[in-house]
């Protein structure tokens, strides 16, 4: 019995794992879902409107941006479901894991200085700088709950997006 005790004792504590089962974890995941809805609501609303007064480099960055954090937050979200369903649970481990390498936590970044940044409204920057840092929170604590599992790939540069930059370059340098 004492043998049994000590080895508990002597075991590494699951600080992933336990994190994801806190109340801190309740708090991130309706951060993120917040995130989510408030981004919406940006693009949908006023957001449109500021997008219409933009230059044309304005614009382009405007619509690759929205797109990437819109891409990023649905990443985001789609981890932040698949954890609470493993929190409640709904869903097994290693079913959750199967899923998880379906979402990418890397990738979607944002040219925060490129051409075009500085001519973004600044509540769009500020929605991309709070989803990237949630982004990098969640990264981190998906690397303590999977250590080892990488995570899926990450993906390939993207030829339109690539194409989308050397237009901006060509038509909007300064």
């Amino acid at each position: 019995m004492a043998d049994k005790a000590e080895d508990r004792a002597a075991a590494p504590v699951a600080f992933g794992q336990r994190f994801a089962e806190s109340d801190t974890f309740r708090i991130l995941f309706r951060e993120g879902m917040s995130l989510v809805e408030e981004t919406a609501a940006y693009l949908d609303g006023e957001g449109r409107r500021d997008s219409k007064r933009l230059t044309r480099i304005g614009g382009l960055t405007y619509a690759t941006e929205s797109m990437r954090l819109t891409s990023r937050l649905m990443q985001l979200a789609s981890w932040l479901l698949l954890q609470r369903a493993v929190n409640e649970g709904e869903m097994h481990v290693d079913q959750a894991r199967q899923e998880r390498a379906k979402v990418r936590l890397r990738g979607f970044d944002s040219g925060m200085s490129g051409p075009g940044w500085n001519d973004l409204p600044p509540p769009l920057r500020e929605l991309i700088e709070r989803s990237m840092r949630l982004q990098g929170r969640i990264r981190l604590l998906d690397e303590a709950i999977y250590p080892g599992d990488g995570g899926a790939p990450p993906a390939a540069e993207n030829p339109v997006e690539q194409q989308i930059g050397r237009l901006a370059a060509a038509f909007g340098s300064k």
